[in-house]
């Protein structure tokens, strides 16, 4: 290593950018190091020695324009750019809801090639979705350069997209640094370099043991349990307006589904014996209840909603679904406090075409859900083909679900904006669970078709190591 890496690397673990331990990540990994560069915007020093150092890596590159991925990467981009006088653009988080709209903020023109530059690898996907963006903008990228690399063959998985990785520091090279220099023990040390040797990026083929391995949620436990007892991930959707149709339904797909999903305000002649009636039929045939009331509202409102009017849903339900809108408050407004035997879902993304749930409002619903684990058993999650579902369940918790809505046998949509992918590219993506509705209720067989779907759920489980024998 240069006289420069290695002090960067110094600085670096100085001023607490660089930690060992024991770190719980958004992905529900514990991780033996923590790497946090946003920290460097503090340190003028550092900043400049980083940028020394971005470009020497470059200098053999071309490129006509520079961008850094929000937010750390950022201001480096921007004194990188100062330095080589070469233009500077980025990427809004959100597009513009005025004005011209756009997205990528600058002076640029179809045909150019962009660096980009961010402060970590992980994964890759951010990478990816950001080479997306630009070049849907009719930008060319072919190379990115980041701070520390901490990925798990990241060069190679950015290659596989034809783009090229070029780091200041490896995690290997700061481990050897730091050992050298006594600010690391040789456990510490074998304990990162063993955490390195596997693969934690494609999370789509989890197991649901392996799920349930790392959950401490009892209702998680209980939906995964159930799940294998069944040998069923399917949810039926039953929206029925009314108690005969609604049990009719129920009866007859009940023991090829491991939950019911219900819309308890639908039903026009709703009365106590329908609770009564739904939770016997649950016992006897062995489902869980979840219903989709998707709250929304502050925290104190909730509560009220959840407790207490005609419908007392906290008594019954065994999940619910929530909007994070409103902020974490409403997962305290919910269940804090209470002795509620029951468990939150959390929309991360919706089935219906032009809904208005953006990528920052998903990935903060998830960091939501993360920090909640306790309240929140996952997310309900629509991805409109196999690789961007995969895209999303990488980004998920590792201790959570994921149920999949907008599942359809035959792929199709409909005229309200409804969208489907297939059961089997649901599974292959990643999804723990499927969400069903008019692809059941709305059949003239509801309980053929409840087997059908259950089976081909399942078998696609299996074929794709997602249970383990």
């Amino acid at each position: 290593m240069n006289s420069l890496k290695r002090k960067l690397t110094l600085a670096l673990h100085e001023i607490g950018a660089i930690k060992f331990g024991s770190f719980k990540l958004k992905s529900g990994l514990t991780s033996p190091f923590y790497i946090d560069l946003r920290l460097i915007v503090s340190y003028p020093k550092i900043t400049d020695l980083i940028v020394r150092l971005l470009q020497d890596t470059v200098e053999d590159l071309n490129f006509e324009l520079i961008t850094g991925i929000p937010y750390t990467a950022l201001p480096v981009a921007s004194v990188l750019s100062t330095k080589l006088n070469t233009p500077l653009i980025y990427q809004r988080k959100e597009p513009k809801a005025y004005g011209t709209r756009q997205r990528i903020e600058g002076v640029y023109k179809k045909g150019d090639t962009c660096l980009v530059v961010d402060d970590v690898m992980t994964t890759g996907e951010s990478k990816i979705e950001i080479a997306e963006a630009l070049m849907n903008a009719g930008i060319i990228v072919k190379d990115f350069v980041i701070i520390v690399d901490r990925s798990f063959e990241g060069s190679a998985f950015l290659g596989r997209h034809n783009f090229k990785l070029h780091a200041i520091l490896s995690i290997k090279e700061i481990i050897e640094t730091l050992f050298e220099e006594s600010f690391l023990t040789a456990q510490q040390k074998n304990a990162v370099e063993i955490f390195m040797q596997t693969d934690h990026r494609d999370v789509s083929g989890r197991s649901l043991d392996s799920i349930s391995d790392v959950c401490s949620n009892d209702l998680t436990n209980k939906l995964i349990h159930k799940m294998i007892e069944k040998k069923s991930n399917l949810i039926v959707s039953l929206d029925a307006d009314n108690q005969h149709d609604f049990f009719d339904i129920l009866e007859k797909v009940a023991d090829e589904i491991v939950m019911v999903k219900t819309h308890v305000d639908i039903i026009k002649d709703f009365d106590a014996a329908f609770v009564k009636r739904l939770k016997e039929l649950a016992s006897r045939k062995n489902f869980l209840i979840f219903e989709d009331r998707k709250f929304a509202d502050i925290g104190s409102t909730v509560r009220k909603q959840f407790l207490s009017g005609i419908y007392k849903i906290a008594d019954w339900a065994d999940f619910v679904t929530v909007h994070s809108v409103a902020g974490e408050g409403i997962l305290k407004g919910l269940f804090d406090g209470t002795d509620v035997n029951c468990s939150a879902f959390l929309l991360a993304a919706m089935s219906a075409k032009g809904n208005l749930i953006s990528d920052t409002y998903t990935r903060t619903t998830i960091a939501m859900g993360a920090e909640n684990s306790k309240f929140v058993s996952g997310y309900i999650g629509f991805a409109k083909n196999e690789e961007d579902l995969r895209k999303l369940k990488t980004k998920l918790p590792q201790d959570m679900l994921l149920l999949m809505p907008g599942v359809n046998l035959d792929v199709k949509g409909d005229n309200l904006g409804q969208q489907y992918v297939s059961v089997k590219q649901a599974i292959a993506g990643g999804a723990d669970a499927i969400i069903v509705g008019r692809g059941i209720i709305a059949s003239d067989d509801p309980q053929k078709e409840a087997a059908r779907y259950r089976k081909e759920a399942w078998d696609a489980m299996e074929k794709y190591g997602r249970i383990v024998e």
